[in-house]
């Protein structure tokens, strides 16, 4: 729940957001408003919970495994939601939340898929593809599909890579928490969650959080170390997207 409505919607948000008037704390955070206010509440469609078990070797135990959770424990390890923006700009577009523990890779990272092309020159490629690595080794890189060097009539993955440390080497690359604090000291809020901001998020949560919490919605087995449920990759397939590493 902390992740997905609170630090994930937080990531959204200032994507999805329109440009601030200035960047002062009271500007930005309008924004960030308005766009959660054109978020419905999530449907139960389009919600996958999931809880990993134990991996197919055995080395790795499953959540259950742990002596302090109950047998029948139906918490959710994993989510995977999908949302619509309402308004001009995104209407039509839609957004995936996706967070979970015992995953095969530990990462967090925005990643904005452009539309496939209808009428492409090479026949069908993967989409090209904005990623904004938050974490771990902040990075910014566009991964676009071009011609292969030389006499060959078709087109590979390439990347145009902004890896920070090895941009920018030498320079110290503060962590998340130590910004926070030196925002603190500035009296900088624009990276704090106003209480309209707050009421916001929740409204878009709550209704499908009474319904998991009523046991509508068991979360789906999947491995420890897996890609979480498969359920889940149906679900951000239906968005359009073609997942490529």
């Amino acid at each position: 729940r902390d992740v997905l409505q609170n630090h994930l919607v937080q990531v959204m948000s200032l994507i999805a957001m329109e440009p601030p008037v200035s960047l002062r704390a009271e500007d930005v955070r309008d924004e960030k408003v308005k766009v959660l206010r054109c978020i419905p509440p999530i449907r139960l469609q389009d919600t996958v919970l999931g809880q990993y078990g134990a991996d197919p070797a055995g080395s790795e135990p499953g959540y259950r495994d742990d002596e302090t959770v109950p047998d029948d424990s139906t918490t959710p390890t994993f989510a995977a939601m999908k949302l619509h923006i309402k308004n001009a700009r995104w209407w039509g577009v839609p957004f995936i939340l996706k967070a979970g523990k015992a995953l095969n890779e530990r990462k967090a990272e925005v990643r904005i898929q452009f539309k496939e092309k209808s009428n492409g020159l090479f026949g069908r490629v993967h989409n090209n593809e904005l990623v904004i690595r938050i974490q771990p080794d902040e990075a910014v890189y566009l991964k676009v599909q071009a011609k292969q060097p030389g006499l060959k009539d078709h087109a590979v993955e390439t990347e145009l890579d902004l890896t920070y440390k090895s941009r920018y080497e030498g320079e110290v690359l503060p962590d998340a928490y130590a910004r926070l604090l030196l925002d603190v000291v500035r009296g900088d809020r624009s990276h704090f969650v106003r209480a309209d901001e707050l009421a916001a998020a929740w409204a878009i949560f709550t209704p499908v959080l009474n319904v998991i919490d009523s046991g509508a919605l068991p979360p789906i087995p999947y491995a420890f170390g897996s890609r979480g449920p498969k359920e889940a990759d149906a679900l951000v397939r239906s968005a359009g997207d073609a997942y490529s590493e």
